[in-house]
Order: C-alpha cells, then structure tokens, then sequence
C-alpha cells in the first residue's frame, strides 16, 4: 500500500499511502481491472480506503416498496437508469488508525444461489490493493446482513485471519438473529432463508471473536461504532475523526434515492418506519456538520456531502483526485 489510486483532498486532507497504483506496469497482468475498485481518503491521520465488493442486481422496487411503480420509475428515469433493474453497489471499507487495520463490513462472500456473481470481490480486492488479511486487527460489522459478512464465510478465509482479530457488532444485533422478524420487508424469494443462514453461521463460526458493544464503541484513537438501529435493530454506522478532518460509513441508513426520499422504504429494512427516522437524522447530522458521507449501498466510491434541499436533501460527490 504505497501509492493512492484516486485520493480527494477534501476538507484539508493530504494524500495517503493506503493504496496502490493501478495503471499497468512492466510484469504486470494486461487482464487486471480497468477502473480501479479502490479509492483512498486522508482524514486527518487516519487512513480510510473504500473497497469495491461488486454490485447487487436487484428489483427496483427495494428501493421503495411503498410508493408506487410509476413514482419510482420518475426517479429512476430523472436518473437515466433502467427501470426494471437497478445494480446496489456494495462497498466496503478499510480503516488504519495508530497501529491498528480495521476491516468495516465483509461483502457477500460467496453467491448463496441467489444470482448475484457480480459481487463478492472483497477479498481479492484486499490483496490487490496490498492489504493482507493477517494484518486486519480489527472488523466492524453495521450489522449482519450476508452482504456484510459473507466475505468472512468464504472457505480459508478464516485460517488467514490472525487468532486476537476482535469482530465488533452490537449485541442487538447478534441477539435480533437468534429469532430474525422478517415481518415488515420485502425482499426478492429466497433470501430471507439465505439471510438467516448466513447469520446464523457467521455466529456460530465467529463467536470467539466478537466483541459486543450495547451503544457506542471507540475501536481505534478516532474510529467509533455507534448503533442507530432501524435497518436492523443492531444497526451501526462507524464515523472516523482526526484533527478538523471528518467521515461517516453509515452502512445501509443511506441508499441513493434516500437522499430525495428519505421517507422511501428499502426492501431489506426489518423497521423501516425507525429506518426513514435514523435516515433523516444521520442526513440532517451530515448536511450540518458538512463531513464525508460513505455508505455500502452509494454508487463506488461513494464519498461525498450531504446538503439540504428543500424539504429533502441532496448528495454531492466529491471531485475524484487523481
């Protein structure tokens, strides 16, 4: 991890070593990707790289299920996007405080016979970008969901993990999965089941592991995890400050058509009455404050500003650097 790939120098931030250079080089692969799936940011003297797992193809209506077709096919349209499938990026991040590597969700991991074989880069990715999974001390889960921690399920995954890893997630969450209320989504058939499998295995396997936090945790000098709930009930954004230097990872709180309609239910929201809630306030909380917003479900690499719009609100990508 010497050079960044693409690195704004947002709010006073300079440039990071976290990432490597993509373009090609002499022994290098001419089949290695085209566009990077990394992007690095310097906040203040934290590192923080977001990580591209893939995309989700999904139905459009998890992006809304209580508003109708057409209102949903204005949205998609006014965005030059197709109206029958929208691809969810799924991003991921990696943190470096003082002497700590902190891994902020997994990805999917491997495809659970759901027709997702654009996602589940992550670990790949991680290597690509010279990162080791036995440097990683620290992951923080924002919740359980299998495209948050399938990638730590994925065969001899774990026997690369070093033994101390602490594996941080609220203790609403682990309990929520012992008996999932599936009573007020509304997903695409088959995953719930895949949903709760996963959980349930990630429990299992990782138990030693965790390190349960009931509100809020520092993991690292600058980096805490502090629960929301709505998603799930265990849900948790991670928001890293150093110096004058800010940034959220708000997980799934923040989807791209939330920023117009926060008031729009996601499919994969357990409550999402409290989800449109914990939206409008980590939204309002971002507009003021004016840090860096990044969310697993924004389009990579997903850094930006929120600002008020209205009634609602609007997202504004930063400039990339590079």
């Amino acid at each position: 991890m010497t050079q960044a790939d693409a690195n704004p120098r947002t709010m006073g931030q300079q440039e990071t070593n976290m990432s490597l250079d993509n373009t090609l080089r002499p022994g290098r692969s001419a089949t290695e990707e085209l566009v990077p799936s990394r992007y690095a940011v310097q906040v203040g003297e934290i590192e923080v790289l977001v990580v591209s797992d893939g995309v989700l193809p999904l139905p459009t209506k998890m992006l809304g299920h209580n508003v109708d077709a057409a209102e949903r096919a204005v949205w998609l349209d006014n965005m030059f996007l197709p109206v029958d499938a929208f691809d969810w990026a799924l991003n991921a991040v990696v943190v470096r405080s003082g002497a700590q590597t902190i891994l902020i969700d997994a990805g999917l991991g491997l495809d659970p016979e759901l027709n997702l074989p654009r996602a589940g880069q992550l670990v790949k990715r991680l290597e690509s970008a010279g990162i080791d999974l036995e440097s990683v001390t620290d992951v923080v889960l924002t919740h359980m969901h299998m495209d948050h921690v399938g990638g730590l399920l994925v065969d001899g995954v774990k026997e690369r993990l070093r033994p101390d890893l602490r594996i941080h997630v609220a203790s609403a969450e682990v309990k929520f999965w012992e008996a999932p209320d599936f009573t007020h989504v509304n997903m695409p058939p088959g995953f719930p089941d895949a949903l709760r499998a996963a959980a349930k295995r990630f429990a299992k396997e990782y138990h030693n592991q965790l390190r349960l936090f009931d509100e809020e945790y520092e993991v690292a000098p600058g980096v805490v995890v502090s629960r929301t709930g709505g998603h799930t009930p265990g849900h948790s954004v991670v928001r890293v400050a150093s110096g004058n230097d800010r940034l959220m990872f708000a997980g799934d709180a923040v989807f791209a058509v939330g920023f117009e309609h926060p008031d729009w239910f996601n499919g994969f929201e357990h409550d999402p009455e409290e989800a449109a809630r914990v939206r409008v306030r980590l939204l309002k909380e971002l507009a003021a404050t004016g840090e860096l917003l990044v969310a697993t479900h924004m389009p990579f690499p997903s850094v930006g500003h929120v600002a008020v719009d209205g009634d609602a609100f609007r997202w504004v990508p930063v400039f990339w650097d590079y």
